[in-house]
């Protein structure tokens, strides 16, 4: 046996963490020589381990006679090694059709299906791929050609987690050639796909003509790539832990939406900013990788200091972005107030009433009616509190939301000023100015503005006899 290969498998196995003693393992065993290698090393390993190894093979049915041939190889190798083999043909026609993907992307997704419920089958902690190092510097230099950040250039991961099952790669480092010798001198039969010398798979132009064409200028360019993946996939997992710490201190979660100051998020390194909004918004969509690293700059450029004070995006799949004033706020859409009008609102306020609850608008308000003589004189004492003599207001009064060219003589100023101004001056955020509550009279006078500022009409004073305190809550 080839120490070397079977040494470095379990070393590497170990370092990673791959499983531990007793553990049952899945192996994905297409019948080409990784595969047939993988398994072969996990059986010699599983004996010292007290491993459980069962092989899993997949018929997609695309090569005929040749799936046929692999699929009775499979069969006929797990059985020399006394492994239990679970097996599976696909017909992938209609799936295709009724999912809208292609053959390749419609394989993998039933194949890994298949996998999982074997693993669930058998309690398996972990599924083994064959993935080796020549695969993972194709899929770098793919990624690479088509445009990738960090976590693109990390490549394949060598563990990770799906579905409640570790996903392992035991040959992650080691190369193809390396593979093919162990099978030579193990006697361990292996077939050839005819369908990796098809130039119309981008992973095979990869294979066959781009990085032999580079190696020509760099003959260790399988392995710089390699190296690339590895210290790629560290830092990635860095920065991960990192955004993830900052999402913890410095994000505001509440019900599905995200928020975060914008001096806080400006204040980071560029990498964690982009890191961070990248965090919020896999929290708001399986399908952030349709976010375009355009869209993550024009979100990160809202938070800066001299960025408009209130601005919104459509980021894609689904997810909005906008920034009031200093926060900067991610939510699904559509948003209540920002795309369409929620509809016009109005409660009446009849005199004695004691509560209101205006539901369309989110705030409660609390009535007291009060004889000043019997009651004392009282003030109010927050912006959410106004006092009213009530015999100079005409009933009954209203709660409602605005309307267009609404004003109000605002207490303390010469002349009226429009609502929306008074929003404005204010900051109100723009998705809230819709449905925010304003207090009218029956004649239409508009009397407050709840937190903000009221108006100059039915000022209470000493010869007041009859007064109206309220007081405005907000949710």
């Amino acid at each position: 046996m080839n120490a070397n290969v079977l040494t470095e498998v379990a070393r590497e196995a170990a370092e990673r963490g791959m499983w531990k003693d007793g553990d049952k393992i899945v192996v994905a065993v297409s019948g080409g020589a990784d595969s047939m290698a993988l398994l072969h090393l996990l059986h010699a390993l599983a004996g010292p381990r007290r491993l459980r190894i069962v092989a899993a093979h997949v018929n997609h049915g695309f090569r005929g006679e040749e799936s046929e041939a692999e699929l009775a190889l499979v069969r006929a190798y797990a059985e020399r090694l006394g492994v239990p083999c679970e097996t599976a043909e696909l017909n992938l026609a209609t799936y295709i059709e009724e999912n809208r993907l292609n053959l390749q992307a419609a394989a993998r997704e039933k194949r890994y299906a298949f996998l999982h419920r074997i693993a669930e089958q058998y309690a398996a902690a972990s599924i083994a791929l064959a993935h080796h190092a020549d695969d993972q510097a194709e899929t770098v230099m793919m990624r690479i050609i088509r445009g990738a950040g960090l976590g693109g250039l990390s490549g394949i991961p060598v563990k990770r987690s799906e579905n409640n099952v570790e996903l392992i790669r035991p040959l992650l480092r080691m190369n193809k050639s390396d593979l093919l010798r162990y099978c030579e001198e193990q006697g361990i039969p292996y077939c050839t796909d005819s369908s990796n010398l098809e130039r119309h798979y981008f992973r095979n132009q990869v294979r066959l003509d781009i990085l032999p064409y580079l190696s020509r200028f760099n003959p260790q360019l399988p392995l710089s790539l390699q190296r690339l993946a590895e210290v790629a996939g560290e830092e990635d997992d860095f920065l991960a832990g990192e955004a993830g710490r900052l999402f913890g201190s410095i994000v505001q979660a509440d019900q599905g939406e995200y928020a975060v100051r914008c001096n806080e998020l400006w204040g980071l390194h560029v990498a964690l900013q982009r890191r961070l909004i990248k965090l919020i918004l896999s929290y708001l969509s399986q399908d952030t990788e349709n976010i375009s690293f355009d869209g993550i700059e024009r979100m990160r450029f809202a938070a800066a200091p001299d960025a408009p004070s209130t601005w919104r995006m459509d980021a894609g799949s689904g997810v909005r972005c906008l920034r009031e004033y200093e926060s900067m706020r991610w939510l699904k859409a559509p948003l209540a107030g920002m795309d369409r009008n929620p509809g016009s609102y109005s409660y009446e306020i009849r005199e004695g009433m004691a509560y209101l609850n205006a539901e369309s608008a989110g705030w409660t308000f609390m009535f007291q009616w009060l004889d000043p003589e019997a009651d004392g004189q009282r003030k109010a004492v927050s912006r959410g509190e106004a006092l009213f003599d009530a015999s100079q207001l005409s009933f009954p009064l209203r709660i409602r939301n605005r309307r267009p060219g609404d004003r109000i003589q605002v207490l303390g100023l010469n002349g009226s000023k429009k609502v929306q101004d008074m929003f404005v001056d204010e900051k109100i955020p723009p998705s809230g100015r819709e449905s925010y509550p304003l207090l009218c009279d029956a004649e239409g006078r508009l009397l407050w503005i709840p937190g903000l500022r009221r108006s100059a009409h039915a000022l209470a004073g000493e010869n007041s006899r009859k007064l109206l305190h309220i007081k405005a809550q907000g949710e």
